[in-house]
Protein backbone atom coordinates (compact mmCIF):
# COMPACT_ATOMS: atom_id res chain seq x y z
CA UNK A 1 0.00 0.00 0.00
CA UNK A 2 1.09 3.55 -0.60
CA UNK A 3 2.21 6.03 2.06
CA UNK A 4 -0.69 7.54 4.03
CA UNK A 5 -1.89 10.71 2.27
CA UNK A 6 -2.73 13.92 4.10
CA UNK A 7 -6.27 13.47 5.45
CA UNK A 8 -7.72 16.18 7.66
CA UNK A 9 -8.16 14.83 11.18
CA UNK A 10 -6.00 11.72 10.75
CA UNK A 11 -3.23 11.88 13.37
CA UNK A 12 -1.87 8.37 13.63
CA UNK A 13 -1.58 4.96 12.02
CA UNK A 14 -0.70 1.66 13.70
CA UNK A 15 -0.63 -1.99 12.63
CA UNK A 16 -1.88 -4.85 14.76
CA UNK A 17 -2.58 -8.57 14.47
CA UNK A 18 0.11 -10.80 13.01
CA UNK A 19 2.13 -7.73 12.01
CA UNK A 20 3.10 -7.25 15.68
CA UNK A 21 4.69 -10.69 15.99
CA UNK A 22 6.23 -10.66 12.54
CA UNK A 23 4.07 -13.63 11.56
CA UNK A 24 2.59 -12.20 8.36
CA UNK A 25 2.62 -14.31 5.23
CA UNK A 26 1.03 -14.10 1.79
CA UNK A 27 -2.37 -15.05 3.25
CA UNK A 28 -2.38 -12.55 6.13
CA UNK A 29 -4.83 -9.71 6.57
CA UNK A 30 -3.48 -6.27 7.35
CA UNK A 31 -5.02 -4.84 10.52
CA UNK A 32 -4.65 -1.05 10.71
CA UNK A 33 -5.79 1.38 13.39
CA UNK A 34 -6.36 4.93 12.18
CA UNK A 35 -6.33 7.44 15.02
CA UNK A 36 -8.54 10.47 14.38
CA UNK A 37 -8.91 13.79 16.14
CA UNK A 38 -12.11 13.59 18.25
CA UNK A 39 -13.77 16.53 16.52
CA UNK A 40 -13.09 15.03 13.07
CA UNK A 41 -14.02 11.45 13.97
CA UNK A 42 -17.80 11.57 13.19
CA UNK A 43 -17.19 13.04 9.75
CA UNK A 44 -14.43 10.57 8.89
CA UNK A 45 -16.52 7.65 10.14
CA UNK A 46 -19.34 8.78 7.87
CA UNK A 47 -17.10 8.57 4.82
CA UNK A 48 -14.97 5.53 5.63
CA UNK A 49 -14.99 4.19 2.08
CA UNK A 50 -13.83 7.49 0.61
CA UNK A 51 -10.99 7.60 3.15
CA UNK A 52 -10.07 4.00 2.33
CA UNK A 53 -9.76 5.00 -1.33
CA UNK A 54 -7.65 8.02 -0.35
CA UNK A 55 -5.28 5.78 1.57
CA UNK A 56 -4.59 3.74 -1.55
CA UNK A 57 -6.20 4.04 -5.01
CA UNK A 58 -6.21 0.26 -5.40
CA UNK A 59 -9.24 0.13 -3.04
CA UNK A 60 -11.86 -2.19 -4.58
CA UNK A 61 -14.64 -2.55 -2.02
CA UNK A 62 -15.42 -2.51 1.67
CA UNK A 63 -18.16 -2.93 4.24
CA UNK A 64 -18.57 -1.85 7.86
CA UNK A 65 -18.16 -4.23 10.76
CA UNK A 66 -21.62 -4.38 12.34
CA UNK A 67 -21.49 -8.18 11.92
CA UNK A 68 -18.82 -8.24 14.65
CA UNK A 69 -20.33 -5.39 16.65
CA UNK A 70 -17.75 -2.88 15.44
CA UNK A 71 -19.14 -0.11 13.20
CA UNK A 72 -15.78 1.70 13.42
CA UNK A 73 -14.28 -1.11 11.35
CA UNK A 74 -14.16 -1.08 7.55
CA UNK A 75 -13.37 -4.48 6.05
CA UNK A 76 -11.61 -3.77 2.75
CA UNK A 77 -10.26 -5.47 -0.31
CA UNK A 78 -7.46 -3.78 -2.23
CA UNK A 79 -5.73 -4.94 -5.38
CA UNK A 80 -4.47 -6.31 -7.56
CA UNK A 81 -2.72 -8.14 -6.08
CA UNK A 82 -5.63 -8.79 -3.74
CA UNK A 83 -5.07 -7.77 -0.13
CA UNK A 84 -7.59 -7.94 2.74
CA UNK A 85 -7.23 -4.89 5.00
CA UNK A 86 -9.18 -4.10 8.16
CA UNK A 87 -9.27 -0.35 8.80
CA UNK A 88 -10.39 0.61 12.29
CA UNK A 89 -11.19 4.31 12.67
CA UNK A 90 -10.74 5.25 16.33
CA UNK A 91 -11.08 8.60 18.06
CA UNK A 92 -7.85 9.65 19.77
CA UNK A 93 -9.89 9.86 22.99
CA UNK A 94 -10.58 6.11 22.82
CA UNK A 95 -7.47 4.66 21.18
CA UNK A 96 -5.94 3.71 24.54
CA UNK A 97 -8.71 1.09 24.95
CA UNK A 98 -7.18 -1.82 23.04
CA UNK A 99 -6.53 -5.56 23.17
CA UNK A 100 -2.90 -5.37 22.02
CA UNK A 101 -0.07 -2.91 21.49
CA UNK A 102 -0.02 -2.24 17.75
CA UNK A 103 3.13 -1.11 15.98
CA UNK A 104 3.01 2.65 15.43
CA UNK A 105 3.73 3.36 11.78
CA UNK A 106 3.13 7.10 11.91
CA UNK A 107 1.88 9.63 14.44
CA UNK A 108 1.56 13.37 14.76
CA UNK A 109 3.47 14.87 17.68
CA UNK A 110 3.69 11.56 19.54
CA UNK A 111 -0.10 11.43 20.04
CA UNK A 112 -0.44 7.64 19.71
CA UNK A 113 2.51 6.93 21.99
CA UNK A 114 1.01 9.22 24.60
CA UNK A 115 -2.44 7.63 24.26
CA UNK A 116 -1.08 4.08 24.60
CA UNK A 117 0.84 5.12 27.70
CA UNK A 118 -2.45 5.96 29.42
CA UNK A 119 -3.47 2.31 29.85
CA UNK A 120 -2.20 -1.20 29.24
CA UNK A 121 -3.85 -3.39 26.61
CA UNK A 122 -6.48 -5.83 27.88
CA UNK A 123 -7.12 -9.00 25.93
CA UNK A 124 -10.64 -10.48 26.42
CA UNK A 125 -9.90 -13.91 27.88
CA UNK A 126 -12.52 -16.64 27.95
CA UNK A 127 -14.93 -16.42 30.89
CA UNK A 128 -15.75 -19.94 32.15
CA UNK A 129 -18.81 -18.77 34.10
CA UNK A 130 -20.20 -16.97 31.02
CA UNK A 131 -19.67 -20.12 28.99
CA UNK A 132 -21.20 -22.46 31.57
CA UNK A 133 -24.32 -20.27 31.71
CA UNK A 134 -24.84 -20.86 27.98
CA UNK A 135 -23.32 -24.19 27.04
CA UNK A 136 -26.09 -26.57 28.10
CA UNK A 137 -28.81 -24.42 26.56
CA UNK A 138 -26.83 -24.40 23.31
CA UNK A 139 -26.37 -28.18 23.54
CA UNK A 140 -30.11 -28.74 23.97
CA UNK A 141 -30.84 -26.42 21.03
CA UNK A 142 -28.44 -28.44 18.86
CA UNK A 143 -30.03 -31.72 19.92
CA UNK A 144 -33.44 -30.43 18.85
CA UNK A 145 -32.10 -29.27 15.48
CA UNK A 146 -30.58 -32.69 14.84
CA UNK A 147 -33.76 -34.50 15.83
CA UNK A 148 -35.86 -32.23 13.64
CA UNK A 149 -33.59 -32.93 10.70
CA UNK A 150 -32.18 -29.40 10.39
CA UNK A 151 -28.68 -30.70 9.79
CA UNK A 152 -27.09 -27.58 8.37
CA UNK A 153 -28.46 -25.57 11.31
CA UNK A 154 -26.90 -28.15 13.62
CA UNK A 155 -23.58 -27.88 11.80
CA UNK A 156 -23.66 -24.11 12.30
CA UNK A 157 -24.31 -24.69 16.00
CA UNK A 158 -21.33 -27.02 16.28
CA UNK A 159 -19.21 -24.31 14.68
CA UNK A 160 -20.43 -21.92 17.38
CA UNK A 161 -19.43 -24.36 20.13
CA UNK A 162 -15.92 -24.62 18.71
CA UNK A 163 -15.51 -20.84 18.30
CA UNK A 164 -17.23 -19.62 21.47
CA UNK A 165 -16.58 -22.47 23.92
CA UNK A 166 -14.04 -25.14 23.07
CA UNK A 167 -11.35 -23.07 21.38
CA UNK A 168 -11.37 -20.22 23.92
CA UNK A 169 -11.28 -22.62 26.89
CA UNK A 170 -8.44 -24.63 25.35
CA UNK A 171 -6.39 -21.47 24.81
CA UNK A 172 -7.23 -20.26 28.32
CA UNK A 173 -6.04 -23.53 29.81
CA UNK A 174 -2.82 -23.30 27.81
CA UNK A 175 -2.26 -19.69 28.83
CA UNK A 176 -2.32 -18.55 25.21
CA UNK A 177 -4.08 -15.40 24.02
CA UNK A 178 -6.24 -16.21 21.02
CA UNK A 179 -9.62 -15.65 19.42
CA UNK A 180 -12.01 -18.50 18.68
CA UNK A 181 -10.14 -21.31 16.97
CA UNK A 182 -7.79 -19.14 14.95
CA UNK A 183 -4.41 -20.85 14.36
CA UNK A 184 -5.34 -23.58 16.80
CA UNK A 185 -3.81 -26.11 14.41
CA UNK A 186 -0.37 -24.57 14.97
CA UNK A 187 -0.66 -23.47 18.59
CA UNK A 188 -2.48 -26.47 20.10
CA UNK A 189 -2.05 -29.29 17.56
CA UNK A 190 -3.03 -32.11 19.93
CA UNK A 191 -6.25 -30.37 20.91
CA UNK A 192 -6.95 -29.51 17.26
CA UNK A 193 -6.93 -33.25 16.55
CA UNK A 194 -9.48 -33.77 19.35
CA UNK A 195 -11.55 -30.94 17.91
CA UNK A 196 -11.94 -32.83 14.64
CA UNK A 197 -14.45 -35.09 16.39
CA UNK A 198 -16.83 -32.13 16.79
CA UNK A 199 -17.05 -31.28 13.10
CA UNK A 200 -19.80 -33.72 12.18
CA UNK A 201 -21.13 -34.65 8.78
CA UNK A 202 -24.27 -34.01 6.76
CA UNK A 203 -26.42 -36.59 8.52
CA UNK A 204 -28.03 -37.03 11.92
CA UNK A 205 -25.72 -39.80 13.16
CA UNK A 206 -22.58 -37.77 12.47
CA UNK A 207 -24.07 -34.70 14.16
CA UNK A 208 -25.06 -36.69 17.24
CA UNK A 209 -21.51 -38.05 17.51
CA UNK A 210 -20.10 -34.54 17.09
CA UNK A 211 -22.38 -33.12 19.77
CA UNK A 212 -21.43 -35.92 22.15
CA UNK A 213 -17.75 -35.22 21.46
CA UNK A 214 -18.29 -31.50 22.09
CA UNK A 215 -19.89 -32.25 25.46
CA UNK A 216 -17.03 -34.59 26.36
CA UNK A 217 -14.39 -32.01 25.40
CA UNK A 218 -16.22 -29.25 27.23
CA UNK A 219 -16.33 -31.33 30.40
CA UNK A 220 -12.59 -31.98 30.19
CA UNK A 221 -11.75 -28.34 29.51
CA UNK A 222 -14.03 -27.10 32.28
CA UNK A 223 -12.22 -29.33 34.76
CA UNK A 224 -8.81 -28.23 33.46
CA UNK A 225 -9.50 -24.50 33.83
CA UNK A 226 -10.90 -25.17 37.31
CA UNK A 227 -7.42 -26.43 38.28
CA UNK A 228 -8.44 -30.06 37.97
CA UNK A 229 -11.37 -29.80 40.35
CA UNK A 230 -14.57 -31.62 39.51
CA UNK A 231 -17.46 -29.25 38.85
CA UNK A 232 -20.75 -30.34 40.38
CA UNK A 233 -23.33 -30.88 37.68
CA UNK A 234 -26.20 -28.42 37.77
CA UNK A 235 -29.82 -29.38 37.21
CA UNK A 236 -29.72 -28.06 33.65
CA UNK A 237 -26.58 -30.06 32.89
CA UNK A 238 -28.14 -33.28 34.19
CA UNK A 239 -31.32 -32.73 32.20
CA UNK A 240 -29.52 -31.87 28.95
CA UNK A 241 -27.08 -34.77 29.28
CA UNK A 242 -30.02 -37.15 29.65
CA UNK A 243 -31.80 -35.53 26.71
CA UNK A 244 -28.74 -35.85 24.44
CA UNK A 245 -28.14 -39.43 25.61
CA UNK A 246 -31.63 -40.32 24.40
CA UNK A 247 -31.07 -38.93 20.90
CA UNK A 248 -29.80 -42.15 19.27
CA UNK A 249 -32.84 -44.13 20.44
CA UNK A 250 -35.29 -41.43 19.42
CA UNK A 251 -33.66 -41.19 15.99
CA UNK A 252 -33.39 -45.01 15.73
CA UNK A 253 -29.76 -44.75 14.72
CA UNK A 254 -28.28 -48.11 13.64
CA UNK A 255 -26.26 -49.68 16.42
CA UNK A 256 -27.14 -46.86 18.83
CA UNK A 257 -30.79 -47.36 19.66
Amino acid sequence: MAAVPAIDGLVGLAAGGSFIAGEMDEFSDLDLVLAVEPEAWPEILARQQAVAAQIDPSFLAGFTGEHVGEPRLLVCLYGPPLLHVDLKFVSLDDVHERIEDPVILWEADGCLSAAFARAAPRYPAANPDWIEARFWIWAHYLADKIERGEIFEALDGLTLLRAAVLGPLAFLGAGVEATGVRRIEDRLPAFATDLERTVGGVDAAACVAALEAAIELYTELRKAVAAGSDVEASAVEREVRAYVAGLPARLRLPGRA
